[in-house]
């Protein structure tokens, strides 16, 4: 039994998303790009670093109450090395949303300074919202917005699909639609999304995907199964045995005494997602 789907997301949009982003570029000063925390890596669109360039750039690790604050700070150090700002962030509380003005401004303190000494006074600065879907990408502009979504007037080269925000007298927003890419080329990227609920379930396998979790989570946190559910693992017990148990101890039984996995499956899946299994990151930087 093959416990590992491939999996493949959105397949073809990548030519229009690039060229989208490429067009919307030049009316930007910066770029802030929505990461979930938990999988910081694989929600990072392998080809934004090409497309943005030298912009400068905010990169938020939102959903940060449901990942490991002691990873996320790892991350937020590692991309301070790299030259980039980063921000711990989560929507649904609020968290540390009301900080990404100031480091906006921060980030572009140097070019507001050259506009003023150019006699630009009152020229604000607009910057892009980009991520892939399912991030929290519309919840974090909603929560900059105070829900209030005022839309700028058209200007030239603003398309359909995309829309300006003003979320300040000095600060416009460009919201674009969510940036895709077509191929994972490692399969670990697209399990790791389907983990935490970005590809959609009515997809997948969902036994498989729950297996692949219960072995990604025995290597980097490896008592958050026994704890969760109250079972005890053995080295020689594979995923599937582990799914078993989770299922006998939750009573979930079919006709004949069997037990359900499938049923077990999509609870383990749903309890990760909500974060009743803990603070988890599965990616290091």
């Amino acid at each position: 039994m093959n416990l590992t789907p491939n999996i493949q997301w959105f397949p073809g949009h990548m030519a229009k998303t690039r060229r989208l982003m490429t067009s919307s570029l030049p009316l930007v000063d910066a770029v802030a790009e929505v990461t979930d925390a938990r999988v910081p890596k694989s929600s990072r669109n392998p080809e934004m670093d090409r497309l943005v360039g030298k912009k400068p750039r905010i990169v938020l690790l939102n959903k940060c109450d449901g990942a490991d604050e002691t990873i996320t700070s790892q991350w937020i150090d590692y991309y301070k090395r790299n030259g980039v700002s980063a921000l711990a962030t989560d929507c649904r509380s609020g968290k540390n949303v009301n900080r990404f003005l100031p480091l906006l401004r921060e980030e572009l303190k140097d070019e507001t300074e050259k506009w003023k000494a150019r006699g630009m006074t009152g020229r604000p600065i607009r910057i892009m919202i980009v991520g892939i879907p399912n991030v929290g990408k519309s919840s974090f502009i909603n929560r900059l917005c105070g829900g209030k979504r005022a839309k700028v007037e058209d200007r030239p080269g603003v398309t359909r699909g995309k829309q300006w925000v003003s979320l300040d007298k000095d600060v416009e927003l460009l919201d674009m639609p969510g940036v895709l890419w077509p191929k994972f080329e490692d399969k670990t990227v697209g399990e790791r999304l389907a983990f935490t609920g970005a590809i959609k379930d009515d997809i997948m396998d969902m036994e498989a995907l729950a297996c692949r979790l219960i072995d990604t989570l025995r290597e980097i946190y490896p008592q958050r199964v026994c704890e969760r559910y109250g079972i005890d693992i053995d080295d020689s017990d594979e995923s599937y045995d582990i799914l078993q148990k989770i299922a006998r101890k939750r009573g979930f039984l079919v006709s004949g005494g069997e037990v359900n996995t499938e049923r077990a499956a999509i609870i383990l899946l749903d309890e990760f997602r909500d974060g009743k299994l803990g603070r988890i990151t599965l990616e290091r930087p």
